[in-house]
């Protein structure tokens, strides 16, 4: 199973373009099916970044969409947030792309840009947004799991 693992820097050139990190463009590759985009970018609706998704997993990310009355306000706002600001992209053969400018003013991305594996998506980040990410998400799961083992341990003592 192909996953997006590590954190890379790269900066933009003088045509506005950014490399995708080669073993995220291998990632890509491996899990491209057919002849359509490489990766599907969308704003996050959490964070300050951009999120990327393998066209499979935008299309599970999608789902959801299937079980709800097509005539309803719920149906309606789920597409719109996730279709709305959904860009298909596809890279050069040096495995560049341009990104929109509405994700690059979400992200606050100027000249350098970091990308962030989460596994089976990626996220691009303005360089020091996504160390404080990094390090926020550390600190509350150190948090999460002190009070996870703090439980279970009054579960036994039960």
């Amino acid at each position: 199973m192909s996953v997006f693992l590590g954190t890379h820097q790269n900066r933009f050139d003088a045509k506005g373009r950014v490399s995708i990190p080669a073993p995220f463009r291998n990632a890509l590759k491996a899990l491209q099916s057919g002849d359509g985009a490489l990766v599907i970018l969308r704003p996050s609706h959490l964070h300050p970044c951009i999120e990327a998704w393998p066209p499979a997993s935008f299309g599970a990310l999608a789902r959801p969409l299937d079980d709800i009355d097509i005539f309803s306000e719920e149906h309606d706002d789920l597409a719109a947030s996730l279709y709305a600001d959904a860009y298909p992209i596809d890279s050069d053969k040096e495995g560049r792309i341009i990104l929109p400018d509405m994700l690059r003013q979400h992200a606050g991305l100027s000249d350098d840009v970091t990308f962030m594996g989460l596994g089976r998506v990626f996220q691009i980040w303005e360089p020091g947004a996504a160390i404080k990410r990094r390090e926020e998400a550390r600190l509350r799961t150190r948090t999460t799991l002190a009070q996870r083992s703090a439980s279970s341990i009054k579960g036994s003592d039960a």
